[in-house]
């Protein structure tokens, strides 16, 4: 087993390493800083949470020196990241006679200007703002000697290809250069072949990245229920600290205001808010005044909160890569951490690339039941009465309207139909389930129609994937199946049957879009007196 001991650093910084709490490196810290401390040009392939910072910041530190100008440039592609990176810097310089400074936009210029005259070894900063400080002359970047290009990926999807490609150019030639991207586009490859000799390459594979302290689990959610079942999931799995990935703006902005109308303690973070409203909030979530952050994958970039027990992604990521990107925002630092992942029927498919990408089984959970969370929440809910209960001077506001309620009802009756308003408010009671009615299928088994058949080269055994893969349940519990030219009866468990509707109401099938419904019951036979009557 490697440990930071092995690396040829300076003292001063294993100190530091030991009191931050690390044993032993990351997998892309082991396989990066000792060709970083051999003065190579390297490229990481690793995603945020791999531990990455150290793995570049290390190597800086080790070459940097007292002398008051500026060394080492770390280029990040948001102000949160810069922020991140330079507070990680600086614990791992803790005992070197050096100072780091951050520069990006929304804070004063001015201050920068006057911290960087005062000499500044190592620069943390973004591309718009690195590129300003160029522009009037306050910084210099002729004795820089490492460079370092931090989420690589997000800068050129973020546009500053063009600032980077600037700012590379002004520093002096001579130098080491480190690249970390979470992907490897194109892009990516023609920018380092333009701007780095014979890099060495670290790629770190997602198992490494998602496997140890991380425990992922998904939940099928019908689309129509989908707040509600989350509020249920949350209630029953308690997290202290969680943040809840939603693929638009406008998605953050309607599940913060649901969370927050439950008494919730949430707050959201995308990318129409202010600087110092994104401050505030982040403020907010590091210190734990808000319990659940609701964001997208752009205003989440850079985000670093070592105690972060739980992400849950209410909307299934676009691809592999932002999968594995947001579930390594929990299990930090050796801590801990679940990932819960909300998947709707027609996302199942979705589900399984991931799946398929990640060399990961995902294991499902069902949805907790009322019940199961009324039984969860009753320890919560004594506490907040016995909490209420103390504050006397309030409680006398309800007097009258409680010696009202006594007089006309049972004091056992008045608490469980209050606390029932409490569940109600916070929890939502809506039905998980559709009423089909009655289809004509078996006992147990619902029936449904589906307007295609031999004209498609509809099979039994098409079918029957195509359902399993869906909605995930095993092909034999599967009922019957009739195929006719133009249309096609299945009968599937009734406790499916509301996924199995969501998935394939407009699904394709052997490449045609079907449309499927629930089925009429079969007109019933008459019985031999009926027929001899009518005789």
């Amino acid at each position: 087993m490697t440990t930071f001991n092995d690396f040829q650093m300076k003292d001063e910084i294993k100190q530091a390493v030991r009191e931050m709490g690390f044993e032993e490196p990351s997998p892309v810290q082991e396989k990066a800083i000792p060709d970083a401390l051999e003065q190579k040009d390297l490229i990481g392939q690793a995603q945020t949470g791999t531990g990455k910072t150290a793995a570049f910041g290390i190597p800086i530190l080790n070459k940097v020196t007292e002398e008051p100008h500026v060394q080492s440039i770390i280029i990040t592609p948001t102000r949160e990241l810069a922020i991140q990176v330079s507070a990680e810097i600086q614990k791992l310089s803790k005992h070197l006679n050096i100072r780091s400074l951050p520069i990006y936009g929304g804070q004063s210029i001015g201050h920068q200007i006057k911290a960087l005259k005062q000499g500044v070894q190592i620069v943390i900063g973004t591309p718009g703002r690195v590129q300003d400080h160029l522009r009037r002359k306050t910084l210099h970047l002729d004795k820089v000697n490492t460079v370092v290009l931090d989420e690589a990926d997000e800068m050129l999807d973020m546009g500053f290809v063009e600032d980077i490609e600037a700012i590379l150019k002004q520093v002096n030639v001579d130098r080491q250069t480190l690249l970390f991207s979470a992907t490897m586009p194109p892009a990516i490859r023609k920018l380092s072949k333009k701007y780095m000799v014979d890099p060495v390459t670290v790629s770190i594979n997602k198992s490494e990245v998602t496997a140890p302290n991380i425990e992922q689990s998904y939940f099928k959610v019908l689309e129509r229920n989908k707040q509600d079942s989350l509020c249920r999931i949350l209630d029953a799995r308690d997290p202290d600290l969680g943040i809840i990935f939603c693929r638009t703006k406008k998605g953050v902005a309607d599940l913060t205001e649901l969370l927050q109308a439950r008494g919730y303690l949430a707050d959201g973070l995308h990318g129409d808010l202010t600087q110092q409203h994104r401050d505030a909030v982040m403020q907010k979530f590091r210190d734990a005044s808000i319990e659940f952050l609701v964001a997208t994958d752009v205003a989440a970039r850079g985000i670093d909160v070592q105690n972060v027990t739980h992400v849950i992604n209410y909307d299934i990521p676009q691809d592999p890569e932002s999968y594995v990107h947001r579930i390594g925002r929990t299990g930090r630092a050796g801590r801990k951490g679940e990932a819960l992942t909300l998947v709707t029927p027609r996302e199942m498919k979705h589900l399984r690339s991931i799946e398929s990408e990640i060399k990961m089984y995902i294991p499902s959970h069902r949805v907790p039941t009322i019940e199961e969370v009324v039984e969860k929440q009753q320890e919560a809910w004594k506490r907040q009465i016995a909490s209420q209960m103390e504050e006397e001077s309030e409680l006398g506001l309800f007097n009258d309207i409680t010696d009202e309620l006594l007089t006309e009802y049972e004091p056992k009756d008045v608490v469980r139909a209050l606390m029932k308003l409490n569940f109600a408010s916070t929890v939502g009671e809506s039905d998980e389930s559709y009423s089909f009615g009655e289809t004509g299928g078996a006992r147990g088994m619902t029936r449904f129609f589906i307007n295609v058949g031999r004209n498609v080269n509809m099979t039994p055994k098409i079918l029957i994937e195509e359902i399993s893969n869906a909605v995930g349940i095993p092909g034999k519990s599967i009922g019957k199946i009739d195929i006719f030219d133009k249309f096609t009866f299945v009968e599937v468990p009734q406790d499916s049957a509301p996924f199995v509707y969501e998935a394939l109401r407009h699904a394709r099938i052997n490449g045609t879009r079907v449309n499927l419904e629930p089925a009429k019951p079969r007109p019933a036979r008459p019985s031999r007196n009926t027929q001899r009557q009518s005789q």
